[in-house]
């Protein structure tokens, strides 16, 4: 998160450096030259500027997403300062208060004008609340702002990606929640339906209804929200929409007003908690439970790619959720079908340096992949596992591993998005190829001869240094909880309207 602080003394420079300089894209601002000459010699570096004046903020560029901290020194009015951060497009701005005093003689005369600027003192910064505090407030103001924006559209459109799942079925109930909407106004919807069976098992007892939607319909809708999934996934069938929310790697080839991707999250579910609870949103208890639901799917219960923030939204929906109905949808796992393709991915299996690989053939459905790769890494002496499968006319290949070791979505990238669509986290991954490029590159798809051609690039990839690996990393191990990196972007209400083309 990008922050300019304007300081007026040389202590509270200091501090604000100490305390937020490591977390936070820090500049620090001031109009005394001697006081920015004496924080260079001591390593701070330090502009200065006018700051009563517009143009010393858009030279920084403050914007929207931009939080500004001003002390007050208790002896000059604010009132100016103010005034030009926010004519630069902050909305993100913070009084900072010393010495313990909450409030100087012009505090008042500031605060009537200008309603959503925050007070916080010294001592609560020195605690560290307030990197926390930035936080809650830069998504509490990003909600508001997509919240007005949707505010007079007789139509949205919430779009999930194909074949829903727990995660995405949740966070289209929170996200039509967070608009003040009904299924009326606010259609969930997907271009194909569901097929795993806890996924339909969820769906009916929650009475979740996902509708299904054509390139037809879509230029019906005054607004559309990605949840769970992002635009590029639809094969430039979506050029432009007006909100994505999503945990996913992010990805390019469209443009959308605003966005909050975070791929350190274990779940969609738990961004959209975040939304929820920033600006205290009533949250059902059918909510609730699909919520909590999803978050225990998407991260194996909380055991796979989860960070503090999805145990504050595991711990924060617990009560508000029926535990009951979780355990139930939670009941649906296994089918004589399911077991059926764990035996062929057995059978046709190898296992090589605890890399277990295997091609299942033609295969009815997608999710069979993924059920199949999820079981076999519960085998012993197994720490990845990589499964293919044709699904008519792609070839799909889920990847797996203990989370611990090389990035599976690095790999999938590696080895197969010159020919297809590859991405995904460190635990798990995916890749979906058409079959004539499939067959370019590897020249058959035989079940032996996938199986092998699998294991010898899980070979080559894990054998070769982290120094040797692409650069280009999306994902990192979780190192605790992040702000949000929403941010707003893109063509304003008012424009022209979606434009749509037929799917590749």
């Amino acid at each position: 998160m990008k922050c300019v602080a304007v300081c007026q003394t040389a202590l509270v420079a200091r501090n604000l450096y100490r305390a937020l300089g490591s977390s936070l894209d820090l500049d620090l601002l001031t109009k005394d030259r001697v006081m920015s000459r004496r924080l260079h010699d001591v390593g701070i570096p330090t502009s200065v500027a006018d700051p009563r004046r517009v143009d010393s903020y858009l030279k920084m560029d403050v914007g929207p997403t931009t939080c500004v901290i001003v002390e007050d020194d208790g002896r000059h009015s604010l009132r100016r300062i103010l005034r030009a951060i926010i004519d630069a497009g902050a909305t993100l701005v913070y009084v900072l208060t010393v010495g313990g005093r909450v409030r100087s003689p012009h505090t008042d005369a500031w605060q009537r004008e200008f309603e959503n600027v925050s007070l916080i003192s010294l001592s609560e910064l020195l605690r560290g609340s307030l990197l926390t505090a930035l936080g809650r407030s830069l998504t509490r103001a990003r909600v508001q702002q997509y919240q007005r924006y949707f505010a007079d559209a007789d139509r949205v459109l919430i779009l999930l990606h194909n074949d829903p799942d727990p995660d995405a079925m949740a966070s289209g109930l929170a996200l039509r929640n967070l608009l003040h909407r009904t299924k009326t106004t606010a259609l969930i919807g997907a271009f194909q339906g569901m097929t795993r069976p806890e996924n339909m098992r969820m769906a009916n007892l929650l009475d979740i209804v996902v509708e299904r939607v054509t390139a037809e319909s879509i230029p019906l809708f005054d607004r559309i929200a990605t949840v769970d999934v992002q635009p590029h996934y639809f094969g430039g069938l979506l050029n432009r929409v007006d909100l994505v929310v999503d945990h996913h790697p992010e990805q390019t080839g469209y443009t959308t007003a605003f966005k909050d991707i975070r791929a350190d999250y274990g779940s969609t579910s738990t961004i959209l908690t975040e939304h929820l609870r920033s600006v205290d949103a009533n949250i059902s208890e059918r909510t609730a439970t699909a919520m909590l639901y999803a978050i225990k799917s998407d991260t194996l219960f909380l055991s796979r790619h989860t960070n503090e923030g999805d145990l504050e939204a595991f711990t924060f929906l617990y009560p508000l959720a029926d535990a009951a109905l979780v355990r139930k949808m939670e009941g649906a796992g296994v089918t004589v079908e399911r077991l059926e393709f764990v035996t062929r991915g057995v059978q046709a299996g190898t296992i090589r340096d605890e890399v277990y690989t295997t091609h299942l053939g033609s295969t009815p459905r997608e999710d069979l992949i993924p059920y199949v790769a999820d079981f076999l890494l519960q085998i012993e002496d197994v720490k990845w596992s990589i499964v293919s499968g044709q699904v008519e006319q792609s070839v799909i290949i889920s990847v797996r591993n203990l989370g611990y070791s090389r990035n599976a979505g690095e790999f999938v990238k590696a080895c197969f998005s010159d020919i297809g669509n590859a991405g995904g986290h460190r635990a798990m991954a995916k890749a979906v190829i058409p079959v004539s490029e499939f067959r370019r590159k590897f020249g058959g798809l035989g079940t032996d001869h996938v199986t092998q051609a699998l294991a010898d690039l899980a070979t080559q990839f894990l054998s070769e240094s982290p120094a040797n690996a692409d650069p280009r990393r999306e994902d990192r191990p979780s190192t605790g909880r992040t702000a949000s990196r929403m941010v707003r972007s893109g063509p304003r209400r008012g424009e022209a309207p979606l434009r749509t083309r037929s799917q590749k």
